[in-house]
């Protein structure tokens, strides 16, 4: 029998992240919990694991910072994506009762996805902001009088009770995971490419960059910029796109984007998610 391969997530257990570590892979596999996300790129890339799994955006709150800081210095691929969807529930320790709630956990992208409800329904309740929904959900399971944002995965994982479903302001709130390892895809036909891109730092910077894609015909399908970290005031444009980098329509885009970029750095070519998004493996978002 084949060894079970490793998969480090951000955890603690009972996280989103988690839940889209069990949705992607199928087959049997070790679950590693990380206590942050510079933690799984570091056993990614010391080959303590095999593949990582880490939140990149928020359909509600936008990109994962602390993700995007570290693919700028990172030596992993991405070679997956999966979507997973956010259902945020009000949980208390099953002893609660009718004690009153005085406090509020969750992480505080979960907080500010919930914003809405909670000043709605707990105007006056301290919020307090958690490493993770899991760190909340174990908070509630210790004090009654604490209540967690977190799904319906930690919920049973921790034994709590949930008092109200669905909080999320948004009910079409999803976020991107990517799935990292030490290697690279083949092409599949349905594929999307992520790279970052430095530019001189100088008028129509974003433009020659663009041209290019709408010259050939690639389909964007995101572009954000972040501080480069390497120059005050310079940036770089974390591109994704459709197609692979073994696609000749692909190689003949980075011959272009190499006359108007200084830098171009492949993060990895991988399948495109097609999947459905996961309303059964519901946890906490970061």
């Amino acid at each position: 029998m084949n060894k079970p391969f490793k998969v480090a997530y951000l955890g603690p257990q009972g996280t989103f992240t988690q839940a889209a570590a069990v949705n992607h892979f199928d087959e049997e596999c070790e679950l590693h919990d990380c206590a942050s996300i510079d933690d799984v790129f570091m056993a990614v890339s010391e080959g303590l694991a095999t593949y990582g799994v880490v939140p990149v955006e928020n359909s509600t709150e936008g990109a994962v910072n602390n993700t995007q800081d570290c693919l700028i210095d990172a030596t992993v691929k991405i070679v997956g994506e999966e979507v997973v969807s956010i259902d945020h529930y009000l949980l208390v320790a099953r002893a609660a009762g009718d004690t009153e709630i005085e406090a509020i956990a969750s992480h505080k992208q979960s907080l500010a996805q919930c914003r809405h409800w909670l000043q709605a329904n707990y105007p006056n309740t301290r919020l307090v902001e958690s490493a993770s929904n899991a760190e909340a959900a174990k908070l509630a399971q210790g004090n009654n009088s604490i209540a967690a944002i977190a799904g319906a995965f930690a919920a049973n994982l921790y034994d709590l009770e949930i008092r109200s479903e669905k909080i999320q302001d948004q009910q079409h709130n999803s976020t991107r995971f990517l799935v990292l390892a030490n290697a690279e895809t083949e092409p599949t036909g349905k594929d999307k490419t992520s790279v970052l891109i430095y530019t001189e730092n100088k008028p129509g910077a974003l433009f020659r960059i663009l041209e290019p894609f709408e010259n050939l015909q690639v389909s964007l399908t995101k572009i954000e910029t972040r501080p480069s970290k390497k120059e005050a005031w310079a940036y770089v444009f974390f591109i994704d796109f459709e197609g692979h980098i073994k696609d000749e329509k692909i190689g003949d885009l980075f011959a272009r984007l190499q006359k108007c970029s200084a830098e171009i750095k492949i993060l990895g070519s991988y399948p495109l998610f097609t999947k459905p998004l996961s309303t059964t493996a519901s946890s906490t978002a970061q």
